[in-house]
């Protein structure tokens, strides 16, 4: 039986990426120099999609790591001194917390109540904070911040940095580029393709506070640093030789994105969250972690259930589809369903017959 996966990531990869593949085998492109004209062009297309996708201005920098927690790691090295601030509402926004203080930061947090409605009003944030982290759709938990709410942070401390973690929910998530300074993720969960490429979003004017902390004799990092990584995408090249892989990869599935419409995709991922959202209301002992609708993740849906998961995870695999379980001290007691661009709705509607055997 085939299987489908609605696991959170890695998750199921889109079709094309065989045919793309194919295609660049028989091109060669993999083996091309990272200092190449050749690639040159391959990387300044996959940043022209990307942006032209999530409507990113030319004003901002597009670097390529190994994963969303090393973009973690050297966000903090090259953009905080002494403090940053970061909001919990589970264990990836958690580690880029412990991140910070692995790095010999002093962090704030602000740990969020899941049982309440987010709200960012009676939040203050210390005058010295330079940096402000936000895991806007967290994995672990399946709990969204509405980017309204982080584009006001911005309104009310516009002298501070903002950082966004979009692992989850991008290219859903609809961010305000005048609003944020930096955002980052990975390819394997909202564009379809083989884990091992992570990707930061940076305004091109935080690189001076890069340069401040080199300045004042911080560690920045070895070569990947923000000075070196902004000195090659001036050139479309990267600081050491990339997953060129990966980079090809996403131009190729941004480019098919953008044929799709950003807009239909958005709406189809809202549809496709309602349908599972409304099925298991009815359910008799699966329901939302997140009880306040504003803050459900749309595109990483987390449910409590009064059974043991792997009973539940068992039985939908045998009908040919693969769910993930909830994240580590919620691994028997929750499931997590993805709801990412490559999930049609056709999909998500034979996932939810399925559920009908349990």
């Amino acid at each position: 039986m085939a299987k489908t996966y609605f696991t959170v990531g890695p998750t199921e990869l889109f079709p094309e990426v065989k045919q793309f593949l194919v295609e660049a085998i028989k091109e060669k492109i993999f083996s091309i120099s990272h200092r190449s004209k050749e690639f040159e062009m391959i990387n300044s297309q996959t940043v022209y999609e990307l942006k032209k996708l999530l409507n990113i201005p030319e004003d901002f920098y597009i670097f390529y790591l190994g994963s969303a927690t090393e973009c973690m790691e050297r966000i903090i090295q090259n953009l905080v001194e002494k403090r940053s601030f970061h909001f919990i509402n589970g264990y990836f926004a958690g580690r880029f917390y412990n991140i910070a203080k692995q790095l010999g930061k002093k962090p704030y947090q602000n740990e969020t109540n899941l049982k309440e409605k987010f709200s960012i009003d009676k939040i203050v944030i210390p005058n010295n904070t330079e940096l402000i982290c936000f895991t806007q759709n967290e994995t672990s938990t399946g709990m969204a911040v509405n980017m309204k709410d982080i584009h006001k942070i911005k309104d009310k401390y516009p002298d501070k940095l903002i950082a966004i973690d979009v692992v989850s929910s991008i290219p859903y998530v609809n961010i305000d580029f005048k609003k944020i300074d930096c955002a980052f993720f990975s390819v394997q969960k909202g564009f379809g393709l083989p884990p091992g490429l992570g990707v930061i979003i940076i305004k091109k004017d935080c690189i001076e506070k890069t340069k401040l902390l080199k300045e004042r004799n911080y560690n920045i990092g070895g070569y990947h640093n923000f000075i070196t990584l902004a000195e090659n995408a001036e050139k479309n090249q990267t600081a050491v030789t990339p997953n060129i892989p990966g980079i090809y990869l996403l131009g190729k599935i941004c480019k098919m994105l953008n044929d799709r419409k950003i807009e239909i995709i958005r709406k189809e991922t809202e549809e496709k969250a309602g349908l599972m959202y409304e099925y298991i209301n009815r359910h008799t002992y699966i329901r939302p972690f997140i009880e306040h609708i504003e803050n459900r993740s749309k595109t990483t849906l987390v449910f409590e259930v009064a059974i043991n998961s792997n009973i539940i995870v068992d039985k939908i695999k045998r009908k040919g589809f693969i769910i993930s379980r909830g994240y580590r001290d919620f691994k028997d007691t929750q499931i997590r369903i993805a709801n990412f661009p490559v999930h049609k709705i056709a999909d998500v509607e034979r996932l939810l017959k399925a559920f009908n055997y349990l």
